[in-house]
């Protein structure tokens, strides 16, 4: 089985060059400012002409406007827009504009949460099943909180996937032999502390995902 790797949420030159030399096909950059795992204009531009062109650049929005995503699709040379919280309307219209890959974060509790994947067909180009965080949260994702994957169980995906939520090099593959995944995403399963990227975690992660 072949997996794909994106690693999100990357902020330091050293973190992203170790996803890059173990084989991610994505890095994440984050342009959300309530996050610990933000990255400003300037860092995210620096960041990004470290990246090589087989990798893609992969832009983390929570609802944005449309000024910074114009900013930061410069900033960040993105390939892909990752937007949560907005609707397929919203994001048929950035697809539109921007000429770029959409995924479309859908995020999942229970099955039901997985019917709003279908109100992306035809708005968007690729689905990221994501943790739902608990209502209280002060992010939409990317805190260690992991969706029970059997409720993928013969669901009928309206679109390629992703699947993100929790995951580790501990896990990862448990995630992909129950789900089918093949293309993963990882966040907080590679930081000692939130926003703080460990280089030995990522290597872990990525070998783990190679050996599926």
């Amino acid at each position: 089985m072949s997996v794909s790797i994106k690693i999100c949420g990357l902020s330091t030159a050293e973190t992203l060059d170790a996803a890059v030399a173990n084989g991610a096909a994505y890095i994440g950059l984050l342009f959300y400012p309530p996050s610990p795992r933000y990255v400003a204009l300037g860092q995210a531009e620096a960041l990004a002409m470290r990246v090589p062109d087989h990798v893609g650049r992969v832009g983390v929005f929570v609802d944005p406007d449309d000024a910074l995503v114009d900013a930061a699709i410069a900033a960040g040379k993105l390939t892909d827009l990752q937007l949560h919280k907005v609707t397929p309307e919203r994001a048929a219209a950035l697809r539109a504009r921007t000429g770029l890959s959409i995924w479309a974060a859908v995020a999942v509790r229970a099955r039901t949460d997985l019917d709003a994947a279908r109100g992306f067909s035809g708005a968007a180009d690729r689905i990221l099943y994501d943790a739902k965080t608990p209502d209280n949260a002060a992010l939409p994702g990317g805190m260690g909180v992991r969706f029970d994957w059997g409720l993928l169980n013969g669901f009928s995906h309206p679109l390629p996937w992703a699947l993100s939520g929790g995951l580790d090099a501990i896990n990862v593959g448990d995630a992909v032999r129950q789900t089918g995944a093949t293309l993963v995403d990882a966040s907080s399963g590679m930081e000692t502390a939130p926003g703080i990227k460990d280089i030995d975690k990522i290597a872990l992660f990525l070998k783990a995902c190679a050996a599926l």
